[in-house]
């Protein structure tokens, strides 16, 4: 059922909210770091897992693929509820960090572009939707 996989994501957010916890009690601050991210990562993981064992239903996966298409909008509702200025108060490690990752997600994207075939673009993009096109024609 649908349901289930709503369930993974309830059991991935509540372990990742604490894990979160204890990480910032680790760093002594008073807050969550990367609950979210850490309970997004575990249900990446666990749909993986029961993927490769066979225990996944194709019903459930269809509840984990909705959660993972709404990442974006929970992060950022969870990040509406972090106090930015405290942070920054705190020290220039929320402004580093910040330089950081966006540092690497740039080389990341360089790296992913020059190592892409030439011949890989297309003029129709690729998916399954291009099936029911080319049928539709």
């Amino acid at each position: 059922m649908i349901i289930y996989g709503t369930a993974l994501l309830a059991a991935c957010h509540l372990l990742g909210i604490f894990l979160g916890d204890l990480l910032g009690h680790a760093l002594g601050v008073k807050t969550n770091v990367g609950g979210v991210g850490i309970a997004m990562m575990l249900l990446i993981f666990a749909r993986i897992y029961m993927a490769r064992k066979g225990i996944l239903p194709k019903l459930t996966e269809l509840g984990v693929e909705y959660w993972g298409a709404m990442y974006i909008p929970v992060v950022v509702a969870m990040a509406a509820q972090q106090d930015v200025v405290a942070a920054l108060r705190g020290g220039p490690v929320a402004l580093l960090s910040a330089l950081g990752s966006v540092a690497v997600c740039a080389c990341v994207i360089a790296l992913i572009n020059r190592t892409e075939r030439p011949g890989a673009e297309t003029d129709s993009p690729s998916g399954p939707h291009n099936e029911l096109l080319a049928k539709a024609e």
